[in-house]
């Protein structure tokens, strides 16, 4: 005769009246029931031998993280089936060959109640069903990661970029355990070099090595952070990406000599007559100091533009009047800091370029040259300005090589 008995497992016990059953809390993670013999339905289960099963984590658990895995164990019997359910999504596991344990493969979520059910057979084929029930832990947030090749662009998984772009990563959400988070914020490349991370912000991690990338070096990323406190009961999310690194372009751009070399892969291939800032400064709308000079140091081109609004008024400019106001659409045109500094087309400055500085802190290129340059030059490619007084900040663009290897 086959029987069956369900048991509904709870922080307290067992329900259904049964003479022997168990549930332990406090330290104890797991959950437990046992089923007795049934009049001579089993000799074994008679005389003592009795199927008792243990669920990690313990019934009614709460805040369980959801790294941990489910486990189901039996003794005196075999398990049957186990399933282990939100809503209607299935946790997937795996039921071990000798049916004496069950484990969960996929991964649980944030602030979720989940109900594990078992089924389990004693020796003599009587089957038992329970249920039980646990909540994984609720965060006050959860911090997002994106990839980006700039803040006005998002890396492209499976892209190629320029030596100059380094592993940025985004997160929605203030890092509080900073440390404690690289440690599973991970960069592999091939060929291997060495490299190390640097907090720009709160938000914001970039990894680089200690020079140029080598072309054709394959990057690796993978963010490890789901189910980790990041801080202030902040947690976060696993997410990888790929990239790889294209022919090195460098542009060296010279305010004294008025000239800007292109190198790619190291030989020199266009030797191009610039125009930069004009140098000096004015005062603002309000009342802020607004410098001409071309900012000295590694520029990491962040945008290509066939096109772009150019307009004083974005840095405080704004009387028509002003012999510094301008408004206007440039034509190709390669953003190299948040500033606003570009490599440009300006086909009416063309007198000036290679002789002297007079723009408002963009690089100025006549027309051929700067379409040679907009076509050959792409995201993570560098123009490195020398000889002005005003240095590149960090965080005014990709900024990351005007930091000194032994200080980043």
């Amino acid at each position: 005769m086959i029987s069956r008995r369900k048991l509904i497992a709870t922080g307290l016990g067992v329900t259904a009246g049964l003479a022997t059953a168990g549930c332990s809390r406090g330290k104890s993670t797991a959950a437990t029931w046992s089923q007795p013999g049934e009049g001579g339905e089993s000799v074994a289960a008679a005389e003592g031998e009795r199927v008792r099963v243990t669920v990690t984590p313990a019934a009614d658990a709460t805040k369980v993280s959801p790294l941990d895995q489910v486990v189901v164990a039996v003794e005196a019997g075999t398990l049957k089936e186990v399933t282990v359910t939100t809503g209607s999504k299935t946790v997937a596991g795996k039921l071990d060959d000798d049916g004496l344990s069950w484990r969960s493969t996929g991964k649980l979520a944030y602030n979720k109640t989940y109900k594990v059910s078992v089924t389990a057979a004693d020796s003599a084929g009587t089957v038992t069903e329970q249920e039980s029930s646990f909540r994984t832990l609720k965060p006050s947030g959860v911090a997002s990661v994106t990839f980006q090749a700039s803040k006005l662009a998002a890396l492209k998984d499976g892209g190629t970029y320029g030596v100059g772009l380094p592993v940025m990563v985004n997160f929605s959400r203030p890092v509080k355990n900073r440390t404690e988070a690289e440690k599973s914020m991970l960069v592999e490349t091939t060929p291997a070099v060495e490299g190390r991370w640097r907090w720009i912000d709160g938000q914001n991690a970039h990894w680089r090595p200690a020079k140029y990338w080598t072309p054709g070096t394959k990057i690796s990323v993978k963010i490890n952070l789901f189910g980790q406190d990041l801080g202030k009961n902040v947690y976060g999310t696993d997410a990888s990406t790929n990239f790889t690194i294209g022919p090195s372009r460098i542009a060296i751009a010279d305010a004294r000599t008025h000239r800007m070399k292109v190198y790619i892969d190291g030989s020199m291939v266009r030797d191009i007559p610039i125009s930069m800032g004009k140098g000096g400064t004015t005062t603002g709308a309000n009342g802020e100091v607004i410098s001409y000079w071309t900012r000295s140091g590694p520029h990491v081109v962040m945008t290509r533009e066939p096109s772009h609004r150019m307009t004083s008024a974005s840095y405080g400019v704004t009387d028509p009047k002003d012999p510094n106001y301008y408004d206007e659409v440039i034509k190709l045109c390669l953003r190299i800091s948040y500033s606003g500094e570009f490599v440009h087309m300006a086909d009416w400055n063309i007198g000036s370029q290679g002789s002297e500085n007079t723009s408002h802190g963009c690089i100025n290129v006549g027309p051929a040259n700067a379409r040679w340059f907009y076509d050959t030059f792409r995201l993570g490619d560098v123009v490195d300005v020398r000889n002005t007084p005003r240095k590149m900040a960090l965080s005014d663009g990709v900024g990351d090589w005007t930091i000194p290897w032994d200080k980043w």
